[in-house]
């Protein structure tokens, strides 16, 4: 028995060697693992690729979260002998990491982005996310992801930039991404727009203001924003409404807080009679729902806000005021004409910018949009539903792929949240007005405009400066990762469409839709079969983990305090997919203790084997042969959990077995035989604990992958491999 046994376990000393020699090995690479024989050249495929954490600090209990469950998908099917590769990467989060370094600079150096100039300020922003990278890369490696690091890849780096220019070229010749303009979401703070996915509700109160626009107009409308109304061009009612029936067509020259305005009254079906005075001022300028209005009835758009979040009307009490200035002005103006009917507190939900958290204003902008209803021809398709050359839309082709099962999603509930939103999505707004990111592949001269994945060597063009929303290239993840647009690249075509996506059900529609969407229509294929969605992250009162509580638990320092295989299982044992899931302190050092449990059952059957023949079975007696069965019956249930990604009931199935009742049950009633007068009952027993052991190390490995591997390196095993390519156990009675 190796002298370590005779101290107790200790991760610090174990993990970062194990790691280092895992990695030494070659075995994250599949490739490897044909060329020595693990698995044959014609062995079934498992391919994964990490969702990329962003390179704008550290990693939090969520990412470790999704380390661990991806973690145990693919050490348990590279134990099954399959060519599994899990491709790394990081993600360039451009609105994050820009505004993260625009921060620092502001601190540290006094200065914005625009008094270093474009290029200076994105070698700032290179510098950063190079040096937040090898931080988080590392984290990685401290939770024991067996990942291919040799085919790491990043968002913004060359060959994802082609893959970016090919798939937008692509688009813009077919009139799926156009330029127009629209409404869409403005971060004043920020100075871009952002998804609508990307805006944050908060809860907070406001007021809900009911007037007239004059003592002579004659219907009464409410509004939250009364700053706005100056640019209204219409009220909306329904068209049944009994009450304004007689006023549709009507319409009104007005001087509305100092500035002219024209309402015309206009009937329209998506005005709800009940809510509020049953007529809304119409302000297509700044409500993307007006704007649809305005669309119908042929409205003209009046724009009183600019990106600066002041007011830009030709009135000196308002124009360059602040909007929370102008709305006061505006409200004290209609109290003293004696126009306010009614001022009430209400509850209010505040829209912000996730990254900065700047107010949203609805701004018409002129920007890059993909068109999610316009039918194109779908050309070699894989897809379930949709031939070759059959016409379809973006919309049509999302709801598609996951109601025909080709991709499914874990748990199911969240398939009917992924229509929901499938059936409001609107015109994708692409287009970003940052520095850092990939730059808009599109180049202008004069009227002429030039769209390709090169720049044109006419002179004088001059290239669009915004770039392209972040999830528009990790939109590519699954495939630009792969060699795509090279369709003859090995990895593409050995590895694509990918097994399963696995992340959390947070960015189910930022990130998850979208790979579904690129891959439809650039691939006519799939870009994975499963999605596994895990939940939030929350403390031990069940409260969301936030800076601002101060309840976050470190990852990294609860894995260098407890071991990363306790980090690890504390994060699965009791959270099935798609639940939240609930780690403290006192959780994760619980499962420090199953460790030290392992290592000192270890220690024991090591020390009761030593001398015996372990290359052939003695004659079982007593309860032997009925262990060994229990001991089948388990692993065949642990594999069908495994199978069926019930990741939660093996671990928890597992924990129970080696500790309530091989070490509290079978160890113990092991004693009496060992330690006895009978040679076979001695032989026996001595067998069926060493059997039990190897074959729980094995099945516990995927879970706690750094104390098993550390243990079957110590074992007697004669031909032994590194437990990591060792075959998943089968027990035969």
């Amino acid at each position: 028995m190796n002298e370590k046994f005779l101290k107790p376990y200790d991760p610090m000393e174990t993990e970062g060697r194990i790691y280092k020699y895992w990695e030494e090995s070659g075995y994250f690479n599949p490739d490897n693992c044909v060329k020595d024989g693990a698995c044959d050249k014609n062995a079934e495929v498992f391919s994964i690729t990490l969702p990329p954490p962003n390179v704008t600090g550290t990693l939090h209990m969520g990412h470790a979260t999704m380390l661990a469950v991806e973690d145990i998908m693919v050490r348990y099917n590279r134990m099954n002998g399959k060519k599994t590769l899990w491709l790394p990467g990081t993600d360039h989060a451009a609105i994050a990491t820009q505004s993260k370094v625009e921060k620092i600079l502001s601190k540290e150096e006094g200065k914005r982005r625009h008094d270093f100039g474009r290029e200076e300020f994105l070698k700032r922003v290179d510098k950063f996310a190079e040096e937040s990278h090898g931080t988080i890369t590392n984290q990685i490696r401290v939770m024991g992801s067996s990942i291919d690091w040799s085919r790491e890849a990043f968002t913004l780096d060359e060959k994802r930039s082609i893959a970016v220019r090919t798939a937008f070229k692509k688009m813009y010749d077919d009139g799926i991404i156009y330029r127009g303009t629209r409404i869409v979401n403005w971060d004043p703070k920020g100075q871009t727009t952002v998804s609508d996915e990307e805006v944050i509700y908060t809860e907070g109160k406001g007021k809900f203001y009911t007037f007239k626009y004059s003592h002579d107009f004659p219907i009464t409308i409410a509004t939250t924003r009364p700053e706005t109304k100056v640019g209204d061009t219409a009220v909306a009612v329904h068209p049944e409404d009994e009450r304004y029936m007689q006023y549709i067509g009507n319409e009104y020259d007005i001087v509305f807080a100092g500035v002219p305005i024209h309402i015309k009254i206009v009937g329209d079906l998506a005005v709800e009679k009940e809510f509020g005075t049953g007529a809304v001022g119409v302000t297509p300028a700044h409500s993307s729902i007006d704007a649809e209005i305005a669309a119908r009835h042929n409205l003209p758009t009046i724009q009183v806000i600019n990106e600066y979040g002041k007011m830009m009307v030709d009135s000196p009490e308002l124009k360059d005021k602040k909007i929370a200035e102008a709305r006061t002005i505006i409200v004290e103006w209609l109290k003293k004409e004696n126009l306010l009917e009614k001022e009430e507190e209400i509850d209010q939900n505040l829209a912000t910018a996730e990254r900065t958290g700047g107010i949203i204003e609805p701004l018409p902008k002129k920007q890059w949009f993909i068109n999610v209803n316009k039918e194109f021809t779908l050309e070699n398709s894989k897809l379930n539903g949709i031939a070759s050359g059959e016409k379809t839309t973006l919309k049509k082709m999302m709801r598609m792929i996951v109601e025909s099962g080709q991709t499914t999603i874990i748990p199911e509930r969240f398939e009917k949240v992924y229509f929901h939103w499938i059936d409001n999505l609107r015109d994708w707004c692409i287009s970003r007005q940052i520095w850092y990111g990939h730059q808009i592949p599109v180049w202008y001269k004069g009227d002429e405009i030039y769209c390709d994945t090169k720049a044109p060597t006419e002179e004088g063009f001059v290239q669009d400066e915004d770039t392209l929303d972040t999830w528009f290239s990790s939109g590519l993840w699954t495939f630009s990762t792969l060699g795509w647009p090279d369709v003859e690249a090995p990895d593409f075509k050995t590895y694509h469409p990918t097994s399963v996506l696995e992340t959390g059900y947070d960015i189910l529609f930022f990130w998850v839709a979208r790979m579904i969407l690129m891959s439809g229509y650039l691939l006519g294929d799939v870009p994975f079969r499963t999605v596994y969605l895990h939940g939030l992250l929350r403390d031990a009162k069940g409260r969301k983990m936030s800076k601002s509580l101060g309840n976050g638990v470190d990852p990294i320092d609860m894995a260098e305090k407890y071991g990363a295989d306790a980090t690890r299982l504390s994060l699965i044992i009791g959270t099935g997919p798609g639940n939240d899931t609930r780690v403290s302190e006192d959780k994760i050092r619980g499962y420090k203790h199953f460790a030290n449990k392992i290592w000192n059952v270890t220690r024991f059957v090591l020390t009761s084997i030593e001398g015996m023949d372990l290359q052939k079975a003695p004659e079982l007696t007593g309860d032997g042969e009925e262990r060994l069965v229990e001991l089948e019956n388990l692993i065949s249930e642990i594999t069908d959990d495994m199978q069926n990604y019930r990741f939660y009931l093996a671990g928890e199935k597992l924990y129970g077995y080696f500790w309530h009742t091989f070490a509290d049950v079978i160890v113990e009633d092991s004693k009496k035989q060992i330690f006895g007068d009978n040679e076979k009952d001695k032989q026996s027993s001595k067998w069926v604990i060493w059997t039990i052991l190897t074959t729980m190390i094995k099945a516990l490995h995927p879970f706690m992958p750094f104390v098993t591997e550390e243990i079957w390196g110590m074992l007697p095993i004669k031909d032994k491999k590194m437990l990591m390519i060792e075959k998943w156990p089968h027990i035969t009675t």
